[in-house]
């Protein structure tokens, strides 16, 4: 009878806890937040302890605390932490004000955020660091040695199998997402090969355990290889520029200037918009661009030294330079906003834009296309909208 109440009591210490790390994910008791921002809600009023000291705090002073989010927020996420075991009170009696919180929520956070960055692959480096220590001691078992090779072994499992499905089920924008389960996989690899060769050579017994392992890092060396040859497969269609984690977007919006990130759009032609399109029309274009092909490859170019009368490069040149001419007329310069009335509608103003924007960017010709922030708007006109911006000759 005693053996059995110690168990349960070990167990409900090994529950407290859980509820206390998970408690920063519930919105209220026995459901998880929908909202994000509710993260930055439970880290202000786990700050707001911190600095509290051990006198703790009272309801009202972690909403004074937390004033920067609204007020029934922070009374609704405290009363959240609060039924979770996150918050507590003070002195365990009917009238306390005060509260104190554990530590483990903001331990949880802090998690949170690494694995949002890093995809959990810091803490799978030191859980092998840690494996490793574990079985290398002196003191260690056998038993002890088997169960670490059984939890690598179930890691890596998790790691191939998920792999292996997201590269034949997903498409490559759900490859890329979760592209954070193969960085640093060699040195994952390594460091898993090391606890299995330590425990291999203590415990001769458990050979069998350790093949276990031995295949799981086989299968996921294999997934990590078909994840990246399928990426590297889609990079040259894509310039590669979708390969890049989605913070490092953010990153480079938030910490660039108005000309970098203006320059990202330079030589880029868009379409004005066009609200008459139909329903049927939208959702044909969106099921037809779900509809990706193989790329494919470029035919071989003859091997002999033929001559051809003039490269297509040249004539493409002198297209330009005849329909940039055509479009100055003998002048030094024209309004962009005169170009696009003269083309009479966007589909043909489309065009002379685009031809426009060709010779700009062309090394071999003497012109450039300057855009301005002003635009013209004009329902009479056949295109409505025009940016203002001016088409010139340049010396050089």
């Amino acid at each position: 009878m005693d053996a059995t109440l110690l168990d349960a009591e070990a167990e409900a210490a090994v529950l407290r806890v859980y509820r206390q790390i998970f408690a920063v994910l519930a919105r209220e008791a026995g459901a998880m937040i929908v909202d994000p921002e509710l993260l930055d809600v439970d880290q202000a009023i786990l700050d707001a302890f911190a600095e509290a000291g051990s006198e703790g705090l009272t309801v009202e002073q972690a909403t004074l605390a937390c004033r920067a989010f609204p007020h029934d927020v922070i009374v609704r996420r405290f009363e959240v932490l609060r039924q979770y075991g996150a918050i507590t009170k003070l002195v365990d009696r009917p009238n306390e004000l005060r509260h104190r919180a554990a530590f483990a929520p903001y331990v949880m956070l802090m998690f949170l955020r690494r694995m949002s960055v890093q995809g959990g692959q810091a803490e799978l480096h030191q859980l092998l660091t840690l494996e490793a220590h574990s079985v290398s001691d002196s003191r260690a078992t056998e038993a002890e040695g088997q169960a670490s090779i059984q939890r690598l072994t179930k890691v890596f499992r998790l790691l191939g199998n998920e792999l292996a499905i997201l590269v034949s089920t997903s498409t490559s924008a759900q490859l890329r997402e979760n592209a954070q389960l193969a960085w640093g996989n060699e040195r994952l690899i390594e460091q898993a090969e090391k606890v299995h060769r330590i425990v291999l050579e203590r415990w001769p017994s458990l050979h069998q355990v350790c093949t276990q392992l031995r295949m799981a890092l086989a299968a996921y060396a294999d997934a990590v290889q078909l994840a990246a040859g399928r990426l590297v497969e889609r990079a040259g269609t894509t310039r590669a520029l979708g390969l890049l984690p989605i913070e490092s977007w953010l990153t480079f919006t938030r910490g660039s200037d108005v000309e970098a990130l203006a320059s990202v759009l330079d030589g880029l032609l868009f379409d004005a918009a066009a609200p008459d399109f139909s329903p049927e029309t939208m959702l044909e274009a969106v099921e037809t661009g779900r509809r990706t092909g193989t790329a494919r490859m470029a035919p071989p170019r003859p091997s002999g030294e033929a001559s051809v009368p003039e490269s297509a490069a040249a004539t493409d040149r002198e297209d330009l330079r005849a329909e940039a001419e055509r479009v100055l007329a003998g002048r030094e310069s024209v309004s962009i906003v005169e170009v696009v009335d003269d083309a009479g509608d966007w589909i043909t103003a489309r065009r002379i834009l685009a031809e426009l924007t060709a010779a700009h960017l062309h090394d071999e010709l003497d012109y450039e296309l300057v855009w301005s922030d002003g635009m013209r708007i004009d329902s009479s006109s056949g295109t409505p909208w025009a940016t203002e911006g001016t088409f010139r000759r340049v010396s050089r």
